[in-house]
């Protein structure tokens, strides 16, 4: 383990031994950090949540907290987590393997994350945002959770698997976006979305299938389903089996 010097981490935090933990950041008494994470400096990892339920927070192995992030107790984290700068996660967040948060997002707590999740930054996520596995979320995007603000209801917003969610787009209370629905930039989406569509607009309406949209690469291939063709820092057998059913699909 390397600890800076300036560094202050708790007897009671349980940091596996390969752990680096950069200058000035505190690691709180109720944190778990699994072997090979790197700690920027400057972050706050564990911090008290009195709306907690108590639980250690827990970050997996092989993860990247860059500087000026601040993480509180009661959430949990799978395998090679990666931050940007100055991040904020509330307790009762629960994400995946895989998971990238963009610099200076925000995430609300009382969240469900899927497997290889990834935020640019500065998305804003809600108290009781569901995200299902693979989604993209592009810079500025806002997931709301009050249908009628100031008040004590919380609907939180569904998104299924490998939806795209472009810049800058609001995504209202209790609305469910399709499995591999695409979201077009500055939208403000007010009802469901269905699978493989696209919404786009103020308020979104919806534009078609998705398929219909081309590569601009020459090539004429459609760009959507995206898993057909974009793999950068997917798993291998991740991979595997989705370029096995475009061949099914072909066949």
């Amino acid at each position: 383990m390397t600890i800076h010097p300036t560094a202050i981490v708790s007897n009671s935090a349980n940091v596996h031994s390969s752990v680096d933990i950069g200058p000035f950041t505190i690691v709180y008494d109720n944190v778990e950090i699994a072997e090979d994470t790197v700690i920027g400096s400057n972050c706050e990892i564990g911090v008290p949540a009195p709306l907690g339920d108590g639980s250690p927070l827990r970050i997996g192995a092989n993860s990247v907290i860059r500087s000026h992030s601040v993480f509180y107790e009661s959430s949990t984290f799978g395998e090679r987590l990666v931050t940007g700068h100055r991040v904020t996660v509330r307790e009762l967040t629960r994400a995946g393997n895989g998971f990238q948060i963009g610099t200076l997002s925000d995430v609300q707590g009382h969240c469900k994350i899927g497997e290889f999740v990834r935020f640019h930054s500065n998305v804003h996520v809600g108290q009781h945002t569901t995200i299902e596995d693979y989604v993209w979320v592009f810079p500025y995007v806002v997931f709301t959770n009050d249908p009628h603000p100031p008040s004590e209801v919380m609907k939180g917003v569904r998104v299924k698997s490998y939806a795209a969610i472009a810049t800058m787009s609001t995504i209202l209370p209790g609305v469910t976006i399709g499995e591999g629905a695409l979201i077009g930039a500055c939208s403000a989406v007010v009802k469901d979305v269905g699978d493989h569509r696209i919404a786009v607009g103020n308020p979104a309406r919806d534009r078609g299938e998705t398929s219909a949209i081309k590569l601009q690469d020459g090539s004429d291939r459609p760009a959507y389903p995206w898993k057909h063709h974009f793999h950068r820092g997917y798993p291998e057998s991740t991979v595997a089996q989705w370029l096995s059913s475009v061949q099914e699909s072909e066949n």
